[in-house]
């Protein structure tokens, strides 16, 4: 937390609702000592001159120059922590293959605590400077490490909700990475749960625990009934992977005779405070399900295209106002940027309904809707990723957690082209369609730079 409050003078662009797009020109933010905004003036109030010279005077004032814009930090809502050194490689098979070839003989390394902290440091610091504010990470069955994990995350600033990962099936999960069996994992969840509370207290903790089954095959049903009591007993947060491939959809259709929304319900695993990655393959059973649940979903648009072969259907799960928000499935999606996520989602919603069959009449190539906008990819991975999770981030409104970005437009090696002609609309557009790290020029999160 700031140890003194300070004020921030510019122009803001932010998406507080879906379908909304604000413009905040010349507008001073004031953050109080706990890293919220307390208030938000336009320039034409009363107390706007005197607020800023007072600042000012006390060397608490950060005004923006000519070309800097100040935007809400991004929300990540589905990484895979431990995977961060694979990375922008190994993608070159299917999901199942994927897991058993390179995945868990990666993830099986963090039993060493110290590679494990050597990996989490350079990723907090890597996806801060990207401009992740909030991120929601899913680590590994070790719980020494994964508690490091929560640390780094303390200790750098980011906004972080961190899980021990589940996985306790003989059959699914090699004998050299998994849990022994569901009651050590159930109990290795506690006392994980237990430690981070511990850690980081209080009202507004910047780091919070997160129940992780890995996803349905890879945990027993006892595994599954444990951390559904868990989650009735804590409260808090529950992230796994749903209806993701055809491979596991079949997988849960099979054992279960339902659907992995269906099957999580059953187990108590499907609550508000729950976040569902992928769910390409739901169907409108399940969208009624998650809704009526008050879940959200972690659109993974990127890693969709190399293991779902198939698109999530966003624009169905918008207009009936599911909580969605974006992921970048690191490392399944190879880019650690959200600016990146829009992009890819913009993409993806395009070719699902424009179609990409070329030998199809105009008319039958796409499925029905319309594709998303940068306006809407936007507010996915800031406001709509913010209240999936249900907290006060996301946008500029009084109250909420100072969680900030300052885009430096002008920034050497931008590929953001400024145009005499372009309106601070355009900008917007430019902002999200072409800013990378080098254009991120400082990151606030409750308030604290933590980049910059």
């Amino acid at each position: 937390m700031p140890k003194e409050p300070f004020t921030v003078v510019g122009t803001a662009f932010h998406t507080p609702e879906r379908g909304q797009f604000e413009i905040l020109e010349n507008h001073l933010f004031g953050v109080d000592r706990q890293g919220r905004i307390s208030d938000l003036l336009p320039p034409d109030h009363p107390d706007f001159e005197a607020r800023k010279k007072a600042a000012a005077a006390a060397g608490q004032l950060v005004e923006l120059a000519d070309g800097q814009f100040l935007m809400p930090g991004l929300v990540d809502l589905h990484i895979h922590a431990p995977q961060w050194p694979q990375m922008g490689k190994a993608l070159d098979v299917p999901l199942e293959v994927w897991l058993q070839k390179y995945t868990f003989p990666l993830e099986a390394k963090f039993a060493d605590v110290e590679f494990a902290r050597e990996v989490y440091g350079e990723l907090v610091d890597g996806l801060l400077a990207n401009g992740t504010t909030t991120a929601l990470y899913f680590a590994t069955v070790h719980g020494p490490a994964t508690l490091a994990l929560a640390e780094i995350c303390r200790e750098k600033g980011q906004r972080a909700l961190v899980g021990k990962v589940v996985m306790d099936d003989p059959e699914q999960c090699p004998d050299y990475y998994r849990d022994p069996d569901a009651e050590s994992a159930v109990q290795e969840t506690r006392l994980f749960i237990e430690a981070v509370r511990a850690m980081d207290g209080g009202e507004r903790p910047l780091v919070m625990p997160v129940i992780t089954p890995r996803f349905i095959p890879s945990c027993t049903d006892a595994a599954l009934e444990g951390l559904g009591a868990l989650a009735r007993e804590y409260g808090c947060h529950v992230q796994t992977h749903c209806s993701e491939s055809d491979w596991e959809k079949d997988y849960v259709e099979a054992r279960f005779g339902e659907s992995d929304a269906a099957s999580l319900d059953r187990f108590g695993l499907l609550t508000r405070n729950t976040i569902l990655a992928h769910s390409n393959f739901i169907g409108e059973e399940d969208m009624d399900l998650i809704q009526e649940r008050g879940a959200g979903v972690a659109h993974c648009p990127l890693s969709n295209l190399f293991f779902a072969n198939a698109v999530f259907p966003l624009r169905k799960a918008l207009d009936r106002h599911m909580h969605v928000g974006l992921g970048t499935d690191i490392s399944g999606g190879y880019s650690p940027s959200l600016f990146d996520g829009c992009r890819h989602a913009i993409s993806a919603s395009k070719a699902l309904h424009g179609g990409v069959h070329a030998g199809l009449a105009p008319a039958e190539r796409g499925a029905p809707g319309e594709a998303i906008t940068h306006r809407e990819a936007f507010w996915l991975a800031t406001a709509g990723g913010a209240e999936a999770l249900d907290i006060p981030t996301g946008s500029f409104r009084p109250g909420h957690e100072f969680d900030a970005l300052l885009i430096e437009t002008k920034a050497a090696h931008s590929n953001i082209y400024l145009h005499r002609g372009d309106s601070l609309e355009d900008l917007f557009e430019k902002i999200v369609l072409n800013a990378t790290r080098a254009n991120i020029g400082m990151v606030w999160v409750s308030g604290r730079k933590v980049v910059g």
